[in-house]
């Protein structure tokens, strides 16, 4: 599911070609409260407000005059839309603090409402009014930069190259827009590459700004290229730091932020975890029609912004320094962060199948995730889903639409244990969707990419092999726990023993300070906490995770405190 697909579940039935729906024009009594905000600022023609690439940039209402929204590109400057008095720049990057994707000019002399960020965001919490019309205009903004792609980047790549996949999702889950070229079906693509002095084994290859190439990337070398992380502060001590972006660690997030806490998030991929790779939960309370964990996640991460919360992506967490308090965390680029208590939400990750040559295919035929980004390379083909729980069960019905045939492999008897009963329903109602019980996968066959695939059936021993290209995984969880250090209790599986869970042995062995009990959803470690799927006997559920998340915050103000 792309950005744009899940925004719409957000604002649905919106035509993003009506001027009047993503430039809406302020009413006097809109500016009015407004200019309480900002301060009125005399421009000339031809100022530029704003540029592409500039930081924490302000929010400007036109007063008087016209002003110019243009994205600079390799072919020159395109331009967005002119905005007229009363109509108001900006998108979701004014919350975030993220680098401008387009540059703003005056086209007359005029005036403007100058809007700083801390204002913003006093403005986005204080005002229901305003803060409607903002946050949906924003959203709607963004979707409109990359339906378009008017981002400050091109992709260069192969979808035949696991690189190139791996850098899709990363900026399509982080919703960042993109132009994408492939070496293999666009003439363009080469002619690009040698304008750098970069060959197709180079690839992916990522083009910023016309000006600079990263040849094969990492997420993290991607992140602080485009400036995910702008402005973010690493020093002083935080109330909270939360170590994880799924929907356990957003929802922690939002509550804190919301009740006047400090806090940080440090998140290793993108916003929303496993649930962000969802294409669509149906049982979350509130959403009849269901919706996209894509959108789920932009929603929540969108919301802590507004309230105030700092949040870096491709931050990972390398060690949480225990002795002493405050706590310190280490990440893998070296910034040491400290905060009062820890919430820990870095989440599972999906087991992968211990089988020879399986790591040759990984993002090359096999996949972990079943979004819009490794959907779109499966399109009349036949594909195998491996797992039996509502993730698998969401991702086969939501590759049924796209593939040919989906075959569901699964280890147990039946799906009735561990899917939930609508889904199982589906399923069997599904004629494009043939479900194998009792069945493992037995291997991958091809030499770069993945071709072929033997599965067998562990009660006949039956033995089957189908030209499939395509595995999506969704087997079991292991822990995202190594960063832990020893420093709090875990069970035999390496998940975060909570609360009663944790014996009065364990609590000795840990050497647990206090005369009182650890919190319901405390660890081992006075004011460290675990929500969400990390957590020892957490229910797999969305759900669950977020109820966790905003429960934990109740219990981080008792810590706090004493």
């Amino acid at each position: 599911m792309t950005f744009a697909q899940a925004v719409s579940d957000v604002v649905p039935d919106i035509p993003l070609d009506r001027r009047e729906i993503l430039y809406p024009r302020m009413t006097p009594a809109q500016l009015a409260r407004i200019a309480s905000y900002g301060a009125r600022r005399e421009v000339r023609a031809g100022e530029e407000v704003y540029r592409q690439g500039d930081e924490h940039v302000h929010l400007f209402v036109v007063v008087k005059g016209q002003l110019d929204v243009v994205r600079p590109g390799l072919d020159g400057e395109q331009l967005i839309v002119t905005c007229e008095p009363g109509e108001f720049t900006g998108e979701v990057n004014l919350l975030s603090g993220r680098r401008s994707l387009v540059t703003g000019r005056m086209r007359t002399d005029g005036e403007l409402l100058d809007v700083p960020p801390p204002e913003l965001r006093r403005l986005v919490v204080a005002d229901a009014e305003l803060s409607e019309l903002l946050m949906r205009t924003f959203l709607l903004r963004r979707v409109l930069l990359i339906t378009r792609r008017l981002g400050d980047v091109v992709l260069v790549g192969s979808r035949r190259n696991p690189g190139t996949l791996q850098l899709m999702e990363f900026l399509t889950r982080n919703g960042h827009p993109y132009e994408y070229l492939d070496v293999e079906e666009d003439p363009a693509a080469q002619s690009l590459l040698d304008q750098f002095g970069v060959t197709s084994k180079n690839i992916p290859v990522l083009i910023w700004r016309g000006t600079r190439a990263l040849r094969n990337p990492t997420n993290e070398a991607v992140a602080d290229l485009l400036g995910f992380n702008a402005g973010l502060d690493v020093g002083g001590v935080r109330d909270v730091l939360v170590v994880g972006a799924g929907p356990a660690g957003l929802s922690a997030a939002v509550y804190a932020a919301s009740e006047g806490l400090q806090v940080l998030v440090v998140e290793a991929y993108a916003p929303g975890g496993q649930a962000g790779s969802s294409s669509r939960i149906e049982n979350y309370l509130g959403f009849p029609t269901g919706i996209s964990g894509t959108a789920l996640a932009g929603r929540a991460f969108t919301q802590a912004q507004k309230f105030g919360a700092d949040i870096g992506i491709s931050r990972v967490a390398e060690h949480l320094e225990c002795s002493a308090r405050p706590y310190t965390i280490t990440l893998r680029n070296g910034d040491r962060l400290r905060a009062r208590t820890v919430i820990v939400a870095s989440g599972a990750r999906y087991r992968k199948l211990d089988l020879p040559h399986r790591e040759r295919f990984d993002n090359a035929g096999i996949y972990y995730g079943a979004t819009f980004v490794e959907a779109q390379f499966c399109a009349g083909e036949d594909v195998a889903v491996v797992g039996g729980g509502n993730s698998a069960g969401q991702a086969a019905i939501y590759l049924s639409t796209i593939a040919r045939h989906v075959q569901m492999l699964v280890r147990g008897e039946s799906l009735s244990v561990t899917m939930s009963r609508y889904l199982i329903d589906r399923i069997e109602e599904c004629p494009r969707i043939t479900v194998h019980t009792n069945t493992e996968i037995e291997a991958f066959i091809g030499e770069t990419t993945l071709e072929r695939i033997r599965w067998r059936h562990n009660k006949t021993g039956e033995v089957e092999e189908r030209p499939i290209r395509h595995v999506f995984c969704m087997t079991g969880a292991e822990p995202n726990t190594g960063w832990l250090a020893g420093c709090v209790g875990l069970d035999d599986r390496g998940f975060v023993k909570t609360g009663q869970d944790l014996r009065p042995d364990e609590l000795e062995k840990a050497e647990w300070p206090l005369s009182r009990p650890p919190y319901l959803l405390e660890t081992s470690r006075p004011g460290v906490f675990a929500v969400g799927d990390v957590r020892a006997g957490n229910i797999k559920r969305v759900a669950s995770a977020v109820g966790e998340g905003s429960i934990c915050i109740h219990l981080v103000h008792k810590a706090l405190l004493g």
